[in-house]
């Protein structure tokens, strides 16, 4: 196995991120599955690597770094080529800010221990959740949406090529799409993620691969 290696949830989305940024920056890695709904997160192991018992956790460079945005600045900062971040820094605040939007806004919302806990104070735990999911969701990406109405967008979130705002949009749009959100009010942003998906590293990045074979 690489010396890189990437403890993961195949449905993660914050796994999905840090997938798409090492095969962006082409770094080769391994991958060790964590499985959340078997409560292998918060075993003593995964602990030990990340005592937030949250995935992914990423060993390398003789260290094991957690927080998905954190390990996906690092990447982008210590390996050179392709740059997630602009080098402009008003640039790059848009791009976090793009980034926080959907990671720090929309997901901790959505994340499995707080949609659990919805699920046990509802009487339909399958109905509280859906409904849940497709309001959070879907309220956070209209606000995406009016995010892009910015000169800074173009082909992509910022610019004309795919920066770590698109790394968390994608993903996104893949819960969005697996929970029937209505996307009707989000064009730019779906036409957006959609032209990032159809790319080799997002192609390789999807959930459908990196799902338990």
């Amino acid at each position: 196995m690489s010396d890189t290696v990437l403890f993961d949830y195949w449905r993660s989305s914050a796994s999905y991120r840090v997938r798409i940024a090492l095969n962006m920056l082409a770094i080769p890695y391994g991958s060790v599955p964590v499985d959340l709904l078997r409560g292998e997160h918060k075993q003593a192991d995964h602990l030990a690597r990340n005592p937030q018992g949250l995935v992914p956790a990423l060993q390398i460079d003789g260290q094991m770094l957690t927080q998905s945005l954190a390990i996906i600045e690092y990447l982008s900062e210590t390996r050179p080529g392709y740059g997630l971040l602009p080098s402009a820094p008003l640039e790059r605040q848009r791009v976090r800010a793009l980034s926080y939007a959907i990671a720090m806004d929309i997901h901790p919302t959505c994340n499995l221990g707080v949609v659990f806990h919805v699920m046990q104070q509802a009487s339909d735990p399958e109905a509280a959740r859906s409904a849940w999911m497709r309001k959070f969701i879907g309220e956070g990406l209209q606000a995406f949406e009016r995010l892009l109405d910015h000169p800074a967008t173009g082909d992509f979130s910022h610019g004309d090529k795919p920066s770590m705002a698109d790394l968390c949009l994608v993903p996104q749009i893949y819960n969005a799409r697996r929970w029937a959100v209505d996307l009707s009010a989000c064009p730019r942003t779906v036409a957006i993620a959609d032209r990032c998906a159809a790319l080799p590293a997002f192609v390789a990045a999807h959930p459908d691969q990196a799902a338990p074979k």
